[in-house]
C-alpha cells in the first residue's frame, strides 16, 4: 500500500480533500494566496500534533530539517515560521472548525461499536478549562492574574467521538453552552449538576429527547407516586412528581422522575433527575456512570495532543490549533477502523510519532508492530537518530 510514500503522506490520504477545498472556497481562505494554502497550513498543524511539537519554533525546526521532503509530505512551498504564524492569526478559524465537524461525522459513522446496554443513543456533555498565561493571551480573561478558555464538548458515548465542540472564555458559565446544542429525538443526554437549569432542560424535553442529571441538595420536589425500590441493587427510591419551587415549577411544569441511588463502590448516595419514565432506575444510574468517559477523553486529549501549549497567541490561532487537534484525533480513529488495527489511539499515536518520515506501508506499520515493547522501540530509535 502506497509503497515509496512517507507515512505522513499516506495518513493524509484519509482526509477528504475535496470537502476541505469546498469549505476553504466558501470562506475565501485562499484569496490572494500564492504558495502556502489553507491545506498546507492544516497539514503543518497536524504534523505538529502527530510529532508532539511543543512550540511553533520547535515545529519549524523539525520542518526545516526535512525541507527537502516538504513537497512529498504535502506541506507545499515556503513553509516558514512567519508564514505559518500569519496564517494562524488571520485565516478564518471557521474553516478548520467546519472541517473538524465533518471529520467527526465520518469517525462517528465508522466507530459505532460500543454497547451501553440501552437501545437509545447516549450523549455526554461537559466542559474542561484550559489555563492560559494572561500576560501572553491577553484576550482570555478569567481571573485577576489568570487567563483561560473553556472547551464545551458533546461526547458520543457509543463511538467515543466528540460530536460538538464550543470554545468560550473561561468566565462563561457552563449552562450557557446548552443553548448551542441541537437535541436528537429519543436520545439520552447526561449532564453533571453544574448544568441544572430547568428552563433549558424543559427545552430538551420538548425536543423529544431525554436527560439524566444529578439533583442539587436544595431540590424542592413533590412526590405524586412511587415505583418499587430495589435496595439490593442500590435503588433507594424511585419517584415521579413535580417541582414545587416558585421559579422551578414555572420553568419545568411537566412531571419529572427522581431516583435515589446508593453506589456501593464509592459508598456514596446520588440523586438523579430524568424525564424518562420507562427505563429502570438501575439503568438511570448506569447512564450517569458512563459520564466518566468524557472526563477520560479530556484527560487523554490534553495528555497526548497539543491543546495546552499553543503555537500562537491570538484567539484565532488558539481555535485553529484546537480544531486541528480534533481533526487529528478523528483521523487516528478513522485509520484504526479502516485498517482494522485493533489498537488503542494512544498506541497508534506513539507509533506514528516516530514514523511520520518512514516509507513503510501504513497498514504494515500499524498492524504488525510489537506494541508490548513500544517504549523500548521509541528509546532505541531516538538513540540511533543521534548518530
Amino acid at each position: 500500500m502506497n509503497q515509496g510514500k512517507y507515512v505522513f503522506a499516506q495518513l493524509t490520504e484519509f482526509l477528504p480533500r475535496r470537502v476541505f477545498d469546498t469549505i476553504v472556497q466558501k470562506h475565501g481562505g485562499n484569496k490572494y494566496v500564492k504558495f502556502f494554502t489553507c491545506w498546507n497550513q492544516l497539514l503543518c498543524m497536524m504534523f505538529g500534533q502527530l510529532s508532539n511539537r511543543d512550540s511553533l519554533r520547535d515545529l519549524m525546526l523539525a520542518l526545516d530539517a526535512h525541507s527537502s521532503k516538504s513537497y512529498h509530505l504535502g506541506l507545499g512551498k515556503q513553509v516558514t515560521r512567519s508564514n505559518l504564524a500569519k496564517a494562524n492569526a488571520k485565516r478564518a478559524s471557521l474553516i478548520f472548525e467546519e472541517f473538524a465537524h465533518h471529520m467527526i461525522a465520518i469517525a462517528r459513522s465508522k466507530c459505532r461499536n460500543v454497547d451501553l446496554g440501552i437501545d437509545s443513543q447516549v450523549y455526554l456533555f461537559d466542559s474542561t478549562t484550559i489555563d492560559l498565561c494572561l500576560s501572553v493571551f491577553w484576550w482570555a480573561t478569567f481571573r485577576k492574574n489568570k487567563g483561560g478558555i473553556k472547551m464545551h464538548t458533546l461526547y458520543d458515548a457509543n463511538s467515543h467521538i466528540p460530536v460538538f465542540m464550543h470554545i468560550t472564555a473561561a468566565t462563561v458559565h457552563d449552562v450557557n453552552a446548552m443553548d448551542h446544542l441541537s437535541y436528537e429525538q429519543g436520545s439520552f443526554y447526561v449532564f453533571d449538576r453544574g448544568y441544572l437549569d430547568y428552563g433549558r432542560l424543559y427545552r430538551l424535553n420538548n425536543a423529544g429527547a431525554y436527560f439524566v442529571i444529578r439533583a442539587k441538595s436544595n431540590l424542592k420536589f413533590g412526590r405524586m407516586y412511587s415505583k418499587k425500590a430495589d435496595k439490593e441493587n442500590g435503588v433507594l427510591c424511585d419517584q415521579i412528581g413535580k417541582l414545587t419551587g416558585y421559579y422551578t415549577s414555572g420553568d419545568y411544569p411537566q412531571k419529572i422522575r427522581r431516583v435515589k441511588f446508593y453506589d456501593s463502590e464509592s459508598k456514596r448516595t446520588f440523586v438523579f433527575l430524568t424525564n424518562n419514565m420507562d427505563v429502570t432506575a438501575s439503568e438511570i444510574a448506569l447512564l450517569y456512570k458512563h459520564r466518566w468517559a468524557i472526563e477520560l477523553f479530556f484527560k487523554w486529549i490534553k495528555q497526548h495532543l497539543k491543546i495546552k501549549s499553543f503555537w500562537g497567541t491570538t484567539e484565532n490561532a488558539v481555535r485553529i490549533q484546537i480544531f486541528a487537534a480534533i481533526t487529528t484525533y478523528c483521523l487516528v480513529a478513522i485509520v484504526a477502523q479502516d485498517l482494522k488495527t485493533g489498537r488503542q489511539p494512544y498506541e497508534i499515536l506513539q507509533v506514528l510519532g516516530i514514523s511520520l518520515l518512514d516509507k513503510t506501508p501504513i497498514n504494515e506499520l500499524l498492524t504488525k508492530s510489537d506494541y508490548r515493547n513500544i517504549k523500548e522501540r521509541i528509546v532505541k530509535q531516538l538513540s540511533l537518530s543521534l548518530f
